[in-house]
């Protein structure tokens, strides 16, 4: 009853100025939580993001009928898409990178495969797999910032050794899949070293060396990244011994 409430307030909301705007300043969290969700990090009323996700709750109200179910599952449909279409166009206009193996897997000769490491013209993002791969990128860079890095410092810390790869890989999968461990990283966006160390009878000073790659991977392989995942078969391949 309630929601069908708000239903028919979204209706009012699209016919009178005056109970539209109280009407999104009652929504303003539900805007930006969804913001938030899209992007992969936190959104506030002082970024570009809320401009273009207040917007679009706008138009939802102003197209929304009661045959479209829920108005708040339209709206924040509408939000999404549009932050979707906003994160596409700001690709665009970067130096589109696409994605070689050599981030994660870094078993090559350095110097002879430098000229490799990234594809750096728009051309390379044609197809629709790579827009959604250079998409995947955008997103979860914003996340790796709240960790105190960037995508584009894995080229430099991923593992090339074979047995340090699947130490990591052990690293990781525990991570991944222990609550205690996945909540401190989650909370304190630190990785729990102690008992990852201890857990996986990993040295600390892989683990230590090697932070940047095994948060990324754990984020990755935690996330909606299935293009990123895919670089990260080996890891996948541990996780199910």
């Amino acid at each position: 009853m309630v929601l069908r409430e708000l239903d028919y307030l979204a209706l009012e909301a699209a016919q009178n100025e005056k109970i539209l705007n109280g009407f999104i300043e009652k929504h303003e969290t539900v805007i930006l939580n969804t913001a938030s969700k899209v992007t992969g990090h936190y959104i506030t009323k002082s970024d570009d993001e809320w401009s273009i996700a207040l917007s679009a709750f706008v138009q939802a109200v102003k197209d929304y009928d009661l045959k479209k179910g829920s108005f708040l599952k339209f709206a924040k449909l509408v939000v999404k898409r549009r932050l979707i279409d906003y994160i596409r166009q700001q690709v665009k206009y970067q130096q589109e990178i696409s994605v070689n193996p050599v981030v994660f897997d870094s078993d090559f000769d350095e110097d002879e495969n430098r000229h490799i490491q990234f594809a750096v013209t728009q051309r390379s993002m044609e197809s629709q797999k790579q827009e959604s791969l250079s998409i995947e990128i955008h997103t979860v860079n914003e996340v790796f910032k709240d960790f105190g890095f960037t995508f584009y410092d894995l080229i430099k810390c991923s593992p090339k050794a074979a047995k340090t790869k699947s130490a990591c890989g052990k690293v990781i999968a525990y991570c991944i899949e222990d609550p205690v461990a996945a909540n401190v990283l989650k909370i304190t966006k630190l990785l729990p070293v102690k008992i990852l160390e201890k857990n996986t009878n990993t040295p600390r000073k892989i683990i230590e060396r090697h932070r940047k790659y095994i948060i990324a991977a754990v984020v990755i392989l935690s996330g909606e990244y299935p293009g990123l995942a895919e670089y990260l078969r080996n890891i996948r391949e541990e996780r199910r011994q």
